[in-house]
């Protein structure tokens, strides 16, 4: 498959450039696998679409505020108090690296612009005084505007640091500023562990009331944490699907959460996964386990999941509408296409996305959500 088979018409004004006034307000289309029909419906009644019995899992991946401005430090090899007045840059923190010695603090991120930010420069980081918060050095730089930041040790905790003069990394598609609205509502109710470049923006919808009502009706509720990391700011820069290589993320599969869906797939409970982030985890965990039942620990994926992926363990998902051309659109294609051609797998999530054109649903990470089962 060619990855401009997965393109579609999007009409501009159709992609949400803030969250519904209300979390939790949002449209639903339900997708029936099965007979391949479509339900208009809202979010708030999902619990009507998921029976007793069924485990639902959550990405509790919790964004931090990873975008930065930096201005260069006068030499390329040394500190200097002053900031370079020349112009802002902007980083944008995507992954934390392992580093060689313990105190070592080490990420990947994006720089704009990055032509002159080059290794062995040095980036100043100030806070609302101007007065110099972070310095980090310029490891590495690779293609794309990707580079590797070291940053100098400080005094107070360097996420407590990220907090105060971070930005919440909403995605390129929403042009506006962040603002102190973002710093709640890009982060799902239940966000726990701390990493993520970007939020799993399936589970911005689910409020704590919608989450009692799936538990008062049955359905069993467990996480697993993915990192989102720079694969989610790439586009696809391949033609064909079998040339695309994603980046890895961090993830962790909980000993409770593993128990849970061995025992679901034991007793053929389904299992609904919200958000293709949630999604990945659970069919790398299988791939990896290779039938075995699935065991606590963390790693790193970098699984691209396309029509023609057999699942092992998601037989439903909840999901917002993705970009033309994305990987998201085609794992969400490649659900679909269970029991059907890959082909034909493809062409109905497009039927779908024109039907949500139609209907004007609004698109991307603050849109509407689609639950296919």
């Amino acid at each position: 498959m060619l990855v401009s088979d997965f393109n579609f018409s999007l009409p501009e004004d159709l992609i949400a450039q803030s969250p519904p006034a209300i979390r939790g307000t949002s449209r639903m289309m339900h997708l029936d696998r099965a007979t391949g029909t479509l339900k208009d419906d809202t979010f708030v009644n999902l619990p009507s679409y998921l029976h007793e019995g069924d485990l639902l899992i959550l990405n509790d991946s919790r964004v931090i505020p990873a975008r930065l401005y930096a201005t260069r430090a006068r030499s390329p090899h040394t500190q200097s108090s002053s900031p370079d007045p020349t112009g802002r840059i902007e980083v944008l923190l995507t992954q934390q690296l392992p580093g060689k010695e313990r105190e070592d603090n080490i990420w990947s991120a994006l720089v704009r612009p990055s032509r002159k930010i080059q290794p062995g420069e040095h980036l100043n980081f100030a806070d609302e005084t101007n007065a110099i918060a972070l310095t980090a050095e310029v490891l590495t730089a690779g293609d794309f505007g990707e580079r590797t930041l070291r940053f100098a040790p400080t005094a107070e905790p360097f996420h407590a640091i990220l907090d105060s003069i971070g930005h919440m990394p909403l995605p390129p598609y929403i042009h506006r500023d962040d603002s102190g609205e973002d710093r709640t509502r890009y982060q799902t109710v239940y966000a726990n562990q701390p990493g993520s470049a970007a939020a799993p923006t399936a589970g911005l919808h689910f409020t704590s009331e919608v989450l009692q009502a799936l538990k008062s009706k049955g359905i069993q509720i467990e996480y697993v944490t993915l990192h989102v990391g720079l694969g989610t700011f790439q586009p696809v820069r391949a033609t064909h699907l079998a040339d695309i290589r994603l980046h890895a993320e961090h993830y962790t599969l909980t000993a409770t959460t593993a128990a849970a869906i061995n025992k679901a797939l034991a007793e053929k409970r389904r299992i609904i996964a919200a958000g293709t982030t949630t999604t990945r985890t659970l069919e790398h965990c299988a791939l990896i386990s290779n039938g075995e039942p699935l065991e606590s620990h963390s790693g790193q994926t970098s699984i691209f999941i396309s029509p023609g992926h057999e699942f092992k363990i998601v037989q439903g998902l909840l999901t917002n509408f993705h970009l033309p051309q994305s990987t998201l659109i085609m794992l969400v294609s490649a659900l679909a296409a269970q029991s059907r051609t890959p082909e034909q797998g493809r062409e109905l999530i497009l039927s779908a996305y024109r039907h949500a054109v139609e209907q004007r649903y609004r698109f991307f990470s603050y849109g509407d959500c689609m639950l296919i089962t």
